[in-house]
């Protein structure tokens, strides 16, 4: 877990935010992790994407977006692609997604936004 990450579910934890790291979306969609996963993910056109923290109740996926400043994987032609692939995957499942820099998560508005997002939703 990076720094942001672990700022940010501190951040939650305060606030009383019920989350779920490393949430595998995808796998849901497919019917759970376990047997046959692999053939259920193809099937369904669905990769084992996971998010860094779910509001499940809220349909709330939060990802900390590191690598900003250092040309990390999340910056980089492939992994930039990749990553918009599965943001709007998560979005054609009904999810809503948010998108924070660790920078966001130190000054608080991070949490701010998140807490304005679940007003939104009714949580």
């Amino acid at each position: 877990m990076s720094s942001g990450e672990e700022l940010l579910a501190l951040h939650l934890r305060a606030h009383g935010i019920t989350v779920e790291r490393e949430y595998r979306f995808g796998a849901v969609a497919a019917g759970g992790a376990g047997k046959g996963l692999r053939e259920r993910l193809k099937a369904a056109g669905l990769s084992d994407w996971r998010a860094d923290f779910a509001v499940t109740d809220a349909r709330l996926l939060i990802e900390v977006e590191g690598g900003g400043w250092t040309n990390g994987r999340h910056t980089r032609g492939s992994g930039f692609e990749a990553d918009l692939h599965k943001y709007g995957e998560a979005q054609r499942l009904g999810w809503t997604v948010y998108r924070c820099s660790p920078a966001m998560v130190k000054s608080g508005k991070a949490i701010t936004t998140v807490l304005n997002l679940l007003k939104i939703t009714g949580e």
